[in-house]
């Protein structure tokens, strides 16, 4: 291919359109309690909070903004993401990729980072790419949190991982995927687009690794956007990385950046 990739980087054009469309709802759903009585209203006034409750919990949903999940190719080539670093594991990560002539983007933990600048550095230095992932990562109740809470979760990642990188991240993805009406905002205010995923083994706490690639494989297409993680608890994420990448290279499947040349 003589072209690059359309990576479809495309920050939130108009972050608070969830909150008319909830607002019509809402109105609606007064309406059908006036005219129906109570029955009607309380099915309509579950119906558009479980909408927006698949919203915040779906990470492809693109209820509050767009998202990507795949990268538009018929290609062999997939978007390799690492989760949760810098770790103990990013050093060893980066031989592997290299061994495999394999890009990655590595969605970051802004404190992690700050403790650990120079593995960002190497990161970077190795010709891969650095994405927001959080500011301290609070996997329990990122999906909840409010407005302010999320700008500073977003916003000062943001800002600290730009005084470490040569040019600030554009890429976000959120926490355990989870998006919720707050996220589009600051997104759009830093210029981050939203990435998931569409195929993962849960190597964040799957600690076999050949279950890990036979999850990935069954989801493997031209496109894929695959996520893998780094530093669990399990011990075993470089494992799994090895075993995935020697996997991809059977199958003919290219790791390459988003925006990369398919014949680089």
């Amino acid at each position: 291919m003589d072209r690059p990739f359309a990576a479809a980087h495309r920050p939130p054009r108009r972050p608070w359109a969830w909150a008319v469309w909830f607002a019509a709802s809402q109105a609606l759903v007064a309406a059908l309690w006036w005219r129906y009585g109570w029955a009607a209203g309380l099915a309509s006034l579950m119906a558009s909070h479980a909408a927006m409750f698949w919203g915040t919990l779906w990470p492809r949903s693109r209820l509050f903004g767009p998202v990507l999940s795949r990268l538009p190719t018929a290609e062999r080539a997939v978007w390799l993401t690492i989760d949760d670093g810098p770790s103990a594991d990013t050093e060893a990560m980066l031989d592997l990729l290299d061994a495999h002539r394999a890009k990655a983007t590595f969605f970051v933990v802004a404190e992690r980072a700050e403790r650990h600048a120079g593995l960002l550095r190497e990161i970077v230095r190795r010709g891969h790419e650095v994405g927001n992932h959080s500011h301290s990562h609070p996997s329990a109740w990122f999906w909840a949190l409010g407005p302010r809470a999320m700008a500073r979760e977003i916003g000062e990642a943001q800002q600290r991982l730009a005084a470490l990188l040569p040019q600030p991240p554009r890429w976000f993805r959120a926490v355990v995927g989870m998006a919720n009406p707050f996220t589009a905002a600051p997104l759009r205010r830093h210029g981050l687009s939203r990435v998931a995923w569409s195929a993962r083994g849960f190597d964040a706490v799957e600690a076999d690794p050949d279950k890990v690639v036979a999850r990935i494989e069954r989801d493997l297409a031209p496109g894929a956007i695959v996520l893998m993680h780094e530093g669990s608890g399990h011990g075993r994420n470089l494992e799994a990385m090895k075993r995935l990448l020697a996997r991809l290279d059977e199958l003919g499947y290219r790791c390459v950046l988003p925006e990369a040349r398919a014949d680089a």
